[in-house]
């Protein structure tokens, strides 16, 4: 089953899909191994991982490879962020089909203008109607597999107030789209009437500080939200870890003792160390390496670890 049809069933399971945030290879892969069945590339992340601000200075490319990366160390689905599709709806239409051709399971396209902004900050500008309306036909339209899910994501609600966002998150769900992401509601009432007015499946955005209230995820999924990311989750704590180690060294003169061991051997082997252990004799050995050779899909699978 691909990456994609994996995410359709989880959505159709009617279960709350829970996607905490990605940056990389390694946050990725803790999300994969605490039992996550999705995990969600932030935007932000990968913009502070190539040293900027989620002010949309990141390129449809750079976002794809960070994508690509994400992807080929994980099992499990991968959700994105696609920002404004980085342009027209020609740039959307490319932009599915990169993401697509990566193995991404989904992606979100907002309204806003280019450059755009981080959800939860201020002065935001969107584009109209006509125009987010033509880019998520575009998205739906560029898509190879129907599994392959559009997210449509209006950022109007901080602009032209919170009916204009049911009402386009509603106009996306039917030009194409199969999710409608409302972003950064400001009570929880508002929280609570998405899913309730919204004609389609809906993703709440949970960020830490954000405009949009805190509430447990459970109550996301009892209000009848389909998916729930947390784009800021590893971010915040890698941040802090790394903070706290350095300080350490500052104070101590020393490497500080890891909360957790994680000797080098350690550390490989959550990135897969005994399988490429294996495989250092598996071709020298005749009879090894044509057992090897009569397992196709097992190695493939581990190639894909």
């Amino acid at each position: 089953m691909s990456n994609a049809a994996s995410l359709r069933s989880q959505l159709r399971s009617g279960k709350l899909v829970v996607a905490p945030g990605a940056i990389d290879g390694i946050t990725a892969r803790a999300i994969e191994r605490a039992g996550f069945a999705a995990a969600y590339m932030t935007g932000a992340g990968t913009s502070m991982t190539l040293g900027y601000p989620d002010y949309g200075l990141i390129t449809m490319t750079e976002m794809v490879a960070n994508a690509t990366r994400i992807v080929n160390s994980i099992s499990i689905p991968l959700i994105s962020d696609a920002d404004t599709g980085y342009g027209n709806e020609l740039n959307v239409y490319r932009t599915v089909q990169e993401f697509e051709r990566a193995g991404v399971a989904a992606i979100h396209i907002e309204d806003q203008v280019f450059p755009k902004r981080c959800g939860h900050l201020d002065n935001k500008e969107v584009v109209s109607r006509e125009d987010y309306v033509a880019k998520i036909r575009a998205a739906a339209a560029a898509r190879r597999s129907k599994d392959f899910t559009i997210i449509a994501r209006t950022d109007s609600r901080a602009v032209l107030g919170f009916e204009e966002a049911i009402a386009r998150a509603n106009l996306a769900l039917a030009n194409g789209a199969d999710v409608a992401f409302v972003e950064a509601p400001q009570t929880l009432e508002e929280v609570a009437a998405v899913p309730s007015r919204v004609k389609g499946p809906c993703l709440l955005n949970i960020v830490y500080g954000g405009r949009t209230p805190d509430l447990p995820l459970a109550e996301a999924e009892r209000l009848g939200y389909a998916i729930a990311i947390l784009p800021g989750l590893l971010l915040g704590a890698v941040i802090e870890a790394c903070d706290e180690a350095l300080e350490g060294v500052k104070t101590t003169g020393r490497h500080t003792r890891p909360r957790v061991e994680h000797s080098p051997a350690l550390l490989f082997a959550r990135f897969g160390s005994a399988d490429w252990d294996a495989r250092r004799t598996a071709y020298r050995d005749a009879p090894a390496a044509k057992a090897a050779a009569a397992a196709p899909a097992e190695s493939a699978a581990i190639v894909a670890k």
